[in-house]
């Protein structure tokens, strides 16, 4: 609760397609030269029709033998979604926070992170032997499962109650944060999410600042 006594909304977001336009394995893909490959399994894990850990261990396989420099390489393309410094900032106005979860690498999240004054983020790590990509992960892997316990967790520790919580995501694996959320929003949906989201918005971020005025009124009612 602020000083006030009005609470603190928690907004979690998805990140590849989401906070930011690209599918970041995509980018480091082009580098690897399996970009086609990779798309592929990417489209087909979103649509949920296939396992996410096994689609990352697939993916992921293809970038081995890639140096570690590519890292800078895909940042350096990555394009925030219009909206996205915007709707922080109604956050941070509100005394909020946000929180970005992904499928997608620590390695490029971190620095977008630091570049969009996001407060909590958490991501898969790609394992670097010799300064070269070997091919895998390490730690924990982030999946649908890991993305809601991030947002239970997140919640908690800033006392904010789920029914305060905005969950944006575009993809099968963004379903159980959602479920969980006191709002749970499509961005620019696949199928799937649009027919299980409470509301649906596209193209443009800051169309979800209405929503967490929205979430205050719930409260107050």
């Amino acid at each position: 609760m602020t000083s006030s006594g009005t609470t603190r909304p928690l907004v979690v977001l998805d990140c590849d397609s989401t906070t930011i336009q690209d599918e970041v394995i995509e980018l480091l893909a082009e580098a690897a030269g399996s970009l086609e490959e990779v798309a592929a399994v990417t489209e087909r894990a979103m649509r949920g029709e296939l396992d996410f850990a096994a689609s990352l261990r697939e993916r992921v396989a293809t970038l081995a033998g890639t140096p570690e420099s590519v890292f800078d390489q895909a940042y350096r393309r990555v394009r925030p979604t219009p909206g996205i410094r915007d709707l922080i900032a109604a956050v941070h106005d509100r005394g909020g926070q946000v929180g970005v979860v992904s499928g997608g690498f620590h390695e490029v999240l971190d620095p977008l992170a630091a570049d969009l004054g996001i407060d909590l983020w958490r991501a898969n790590r790609l394992e670097i032997v010799n300064g070269a990509l070997s091919g895998r992960t390490y730690g924990p892997i982030i999946d649908a499962a890991a993305k809601a316990a991030a947002l239970r967790e997140w919640a908690a520790a800033a006392g904010t109650p789920l029914s305060a919580t905005l969950a944006i995501g575009d993809g099968a694996n963004d379903l159980e944060m959602m479920a969980i959320a006191g709002i749970g929003v499509a961005f620019d949906g696949k199928p799937i999410v649009r027919e299980r989201a409470d509301v649906s918005i596209e193209h443009d971020l800051s169309l979800a600042i209405p929503l967490l005025d929205r979430l205050a009124s719930d409260l107050r009612a």
